[in-house]
């Protein structure tokens, strides 16, 4: 097995002395690396990019000019406490994206999964958790504390209220304001977002069977496009129905795992 090349640093760059980079690490010119930041092996930051620390970015993340990461979070009660930025392997993060630490009164870390794409100018702020090939759209915001699914996408110039969770594999519309929890596989769109059913096109794309989807389609109707009863009670009668569909009981435990706000309910057209 070939060794990997030792770290390139362009000149221009300032690397602070404790910095670790890993093996085949590439620097390009301009760039400003803070104490406390860790580049894993293949890391590769084009040009005029800013890490503070503490800070670790995974294998072969490639990051584009004028990102900012592990900046300290905008928050009026932070005062300099310790927190971090951690960022999986093979993520893509493009120009002008802001990604904030913890902070102490949060989770006291922002964490990016594996393989996430996040666009030019989107903000990522304090106490983030986005899940692995999560996608995170062009001028698109998250506030703080957010959770993001694996395999979500955040539409271009969505922004999402802190403290909302967004269920895996749901699709949040372009330009869509979002206030509350959207389920897993469901799709918010519009200003105020509203829920406008699931994200079928991702379902598909993820391949999952036809009786599968037919099933969540059922739920959701259960769920959301009736006015029989108690929300609570039709929560029941859906997870006895579809015990045994497991994405059926991914939007169950979401439901039953209240967060810090509501969930998002159903437009009139559904």
């Amino acid at each position: 097995m070939t060794a990997a090349a030792p770290p390139f640093v362009e000149a221009g760059s300032q690397i602070a002395a404790d910095a670790e980079l890993g093996p085949g690490v590439w620097i390009g010119p301009f760039c400003r690396i803070g104490p406390g930041v860790v580049l894993e092996e293949g890391v590769r930051l084009t040009s005029h990019v800013s890490v503070e620390g503490p800070t670790r970015i995974g294998a072969h993340t490639l990051v584009h000019p004028f990102a900012a990461l592990g900046g300290p979070p905008q928050h009026s009660r932070y005062r300099g406490e310790v927190t971090s930025l951690v960022i999986g392997a093979q993520c893509t993060i493009h120009e002008h994206v802001t990604i904030h630490r913890g902070t102490p009164f949060g989770r006291g870390q922002t964490t990016l999964g594996a393989q996430v794409l996040v666009m030019a100018g989107a903000h990522v702020g304090h106490d983030c958790q986005i899940g692995d090939n999560a996608v995170i759209a062009g001028q698109s915001g998250l506030g703080g504390h957010v959770e993001v699914g694996a395999h979500t996408i955040i539409g271009g110039g969505a922004m999402v209220h802190q403290f909302c969770r967004i269920g895996t594999r749901a699709i949040v519309g372009g330009g869509a304001a979002v206030d509350a929890d959207v389920i897993p596989y469901g799709s918010a769109l519009g200003n105020r977002a509203r829920l406008g059913g699931l994200n079928l096109t991702g379902l598909k794309r993820a391949g999952l069977p036809r009786a599968t989807i037919h099933a969540l389609r059922h739920a959701y109707t259960g769920l959301f496009l009736t006015s029989d009863g108690l929300f609570a009670d039709r929560l029941v009668r859906v997870a006895e129905a579809y015990a045994d569909v497991p994405e059926v009981m991914t939007i169950i435990a979401f439901l039953r795992d209240a967060g810090h706000r509501p969930v998002l309910g159903a437009s009139k057209d559904g």
